[in-house]
């Protein structure tokens, strides 16, 4: 049996329709990555999964017992999930030992000695049993959250639902709380984790969920989803494609302009003046040769596409007029230096003539 089946969730927010018929079912022991852009649901999901949204429509069962039916007992079905946020949510005015020793105390009857056992076995784990003592405010940031995971540990959950657990860390402490999650995936703990880490994502998960489109837009493997997405929205987000482009109608067009543009792209974006300047000088090469070789109107439609994920460039060049391929030996023949450099610059590169258009690949 699944311990968390969702059937036709719904949610709104006033006008504004987050989640439409949701399904998914989660299994026993199963980690799953959600990802997506900002607004599209992930953390809702979550939240009414935990029921503290209320679901416009639909059903949502966690081990079994259905926490939507208007007979249910929400706090004991709450009792088998364990939620931890991006603001920890840690009680400021009780030490770390009260933050863990709380709620199996008066929830679940735990005698305080017994919890608190419980709880130096549970820092032991997250590396923080020294802190037993210490005070919220005077914790970092990624001991506050391995401290909201311990807590939540406390009650021996069947469910971990994680929302964007490093977002609110400094880089520096996200690796601390991520080793932690990586240990209950070691031991087969059931995991919902929102989250923008994607190199996180693609090494724990079991099945990542990409969200767009008022639902799971796309699901898979990790290999599927970040080596092999299907949907254009899916694609597009893994690849995180930055773009450029520059259009040309004429041959006394503004070249100041166009590298200017270019720099600014490569600035933005981090690229360094060594891929600035190849960049700059490929481009400037690759369209004066398609000038050179155009008697007709001049339309010359210039792209630069940046995959962060990749960390590769494509320059795509296209132009209508006669057919016309640089990289053919006997135009290389004629057109000398121009293509000599691109060809030493670029790690790849292809021609394609269809309906007119000349269409040329870069790939730096």
């Amino acid at each position: 049996m699944s311990l968390i089946e969702i059937k036709g969730l719904c949610k709104s927010f006033g006008s504004l329709e987050v989640l439409q018929n949701v399904d998914l079912t989660v299994e026993e022991g199963e980690v799953i990555a959600i990802i997506g852009g900002s607004g599209c649901g992930k953390s809702v999901t979550l939240r009414c999964i935990e029921l503290l949204e209320r679901p416009d429509a639909g059903q949502i069962f966690i081990d079994g017992q259905e926490i939507t039916a208007p007979d249910a007992d929400i706090d004991k079905i709450r009792r088998s999930m364990g939620m931890v946020y991006q603001s920890f949510n840690l009680f400021s005015h009780m030490n770390v030992m009260d933050n863990l020793c709380l709620a199996p105390v008066r929830l679940l009857g735990m005698k305080r000695e017994d919890a608190e056992k419980k709880a130096r076995e549970l820092l032991s784990q997250v590396g923080l049993l020294e802190k037993e003592n210490a005070m919220p405010d005077n914790l970092s940031g990624g001991q506050k959250q391995r401290i909201a995971i311990a807590r939540c540990l406390m009650m021996e959950p069947k469910i971990m639902l994680f929302d964007e657990p490093t977002s609110a860390l400094d880089p520096t402490m996200v690796g601390e709380v991520l080793a932690t999650m990586r240990g209950l995936a070691k031991r087969k703990m059931t995991m919902l984790i929102v989250t923008h880490e994607m190199n996180f994502a693609k090494d724990i998960a079991d099945r990542v969920l990409f969200f767009a489109d008022k639902g799971i837009y796309e699901q898979g493997t990790p290999k599927q989803i970040f080596e092999n997405p299907q949907g254009e929205k899916t694609i597009s987000f893994i690849k995180k494609l930055k773009y450029f482009s520059y259009h040309i109608t004429g041959r006394e067009f503004d070249l100041m302009a166009l590298q200017g543009g270019i720099y600014s792209f490569a600035n933005r974006y981090g690229l360094g003046s060594k891929t600035t300047n190849r960049l700059q000088l490929c481009t400037e090469e690759i369209i004066y040769q398609i000038l050179g070789k155009n008697d007709d109107g001049i339309d010359i439609e210039l792209a630069i596409e940046y995959s962060e994920a990749e960390k590769s460039i494509l320059i795509t060049c296209t132009s209508i007029g006669r057919e016309y391929n640089p990289f053919d030996e006997r135009e290389e023949d004629e057109d000398g230096l121009g293509i000599t450099i691109i060809r030493n610059m670029a790690k790849s590169y292809s021609h394609m003539y269809e309906n007119g258009i000349n269409t040329i690949y870069m790939e730096m």
